[in-house]
């Protein structure tokens, strides 16, 4: 693993921003950053000691599963918005009981983070009941979107599309969820010609177990399908229509297939998807990142085409602190970097702090696996 120790230091420095919400840092980063010590990074351990790779973007507030785009030359990460209801942990992940969304915007890896305004709040939003989990963000013809999924007025998990002319919102609700989504965990990829691509989908409390007829089931489980020795369920894919706020075609799979060439099955928790994908391209290659779940991994999967299918190829994140893993993957300025989250700064599940990170490709276009600690 090759990192770059002035990244870290930096990293380390934000971390300790303090009151950074509302969109006004300027304050708070002069203060921060005068106070923050050169070895900031050396003084957080995890609970059993260990040194975290990466320090929080934000240290008063709550941030996951964030997305990171570079839009203008100005890096923008959509993320989750943790907050405490009370609510204990369960399978379904009921405890996530976030309801709206803020942008973290910087001008560089490892440079101060502001905290945006509210974008998006779930009672903006006419069709949606709750969670407003895992969102991501387009740019197209001068507009932004933001793509979030929430639980209908039903408790079905549809997915959502909102408008801005800032990256940073606020962003306008379009009055119907997206024909033909649901589950959750949308990811946007934008390809070399202009195409633009919905990938989506988690188990358990995703509920993509109940449409693998391609009809909902209520009655089809909680958790997965228990077809251990059968293909396991894949993520979905389908482009958009020039609009950004529709399908063009119906959703297919994001087959993950093996070394042997077949289907990844439902019993290999190593790799098998389980939520949060994400696609990006390097070297004509199509990279198809996801999380394996109860098993804790962000693993990859390379292809020829957006559509897939990808083959299994190793893991870009070892398991964080925290129960989830979500991250999603950018570049800036010739630099590949991970954004992810994990529990640092609560040691609870639901209460999530977003990080940056670097990444190493090896010649071969295979990803060095990273530890979220670094002893």
């Amino acid at each position: 693993m090759r990192l770059s120790l002035t990244f870290s230091t930096a990293a380390a420095a934000i971390a300790l921003l303090a009151g950074c919400s509302g969109g006004n840092t300027a304050q708070n980063e002069t203060a921060a950053n005068a106070a923050a010590p050169a070895n900031a990074s050396d003084e957080a351990r995890s609970p059993d000691g260990k040194r975290y790779l990466a320090q929080p973007l934000v240290k008063d507030l709550y941030f996951a599963d964030p997305s990171a785009h570079v839009f203008n030359g100005k890096i923008y990460i959509y993320p989750s918005h943790d907050v405490d209801m009370g609510i204990p942990d369960d399978d379904l992940g009921s405890q996530y009981a976030m309801h709206d969304y803020q942008v973290l915007s910087m001008d560089r890896p490892g440079g101060p983070v502001t905290v945006n305004p509210v974008a998006l709040d779930l009672k903006q939003v006419p069709w949606a009941s709750e969670k407003a989990w895992a969102p991501d963000a387009a740019f197209k013809n001068g507009t932004y979107y933001l793509y979030f999924p929430a639980k209908d007025k039903q408790g079905v998990f549809r997915i959502g599309v909102a408008t801005s002319k800032s990256p940073v919102g606020p962003f306008k609700a379009e009055p119907q969820p997206i024909q033909g989504s649901y589950s959750m965990d949308p990811a946007v990829f934008t390809d070399d010609d202009g195409q633009s691509y919905l990938y989506l989908g988690g188990i358990w409390g995703g509920q993509l177990q109940r449409w693998a007829t391609g009809k909902y089931d209520p009655n089809a489980g909680d958790t997965d399908l228990k077809k251990d020795d059968q293909p396991a369920l894949s993520g979905k894919v389908a482009r958009l229509a020039p609009d950004m706020k529709s399908l063009a075609e119906p959703l297919r799979d994001a087959v993950i297939l093996d070394e042997k060439g077949k289907p990844v099955l439902g019993g290999d928790h190593d790799r098998r998807f389980f939520e949060a994908a994400w696609m990006f391209k390097r070297g004509g290659k199509y990279y198809y990142m996801y999380s394996t779940g109860d098993t804790h991994f962000l693993a990859y999967a390379i292809g020829s085409s957006p559509y897939g299918p990808f083959k299994y190829t190793g893991r870009i994140l070892e398991p964080v602190q925290g129960w989830t893993s979500h991250g999603s993957v950018f570049e800036f300025q010739g630099k590949w970097y991970l954004a992810y989250h994990d529990t640092q700064l609560t040691n609870k599940n639901h209460l999530r702090s977003a990080k940056i990170t670097e990444l190493t490709f090896r010649p071969d276009g295979t990803i060095e696996t990273l530890k979220p600690f670094r002893d």
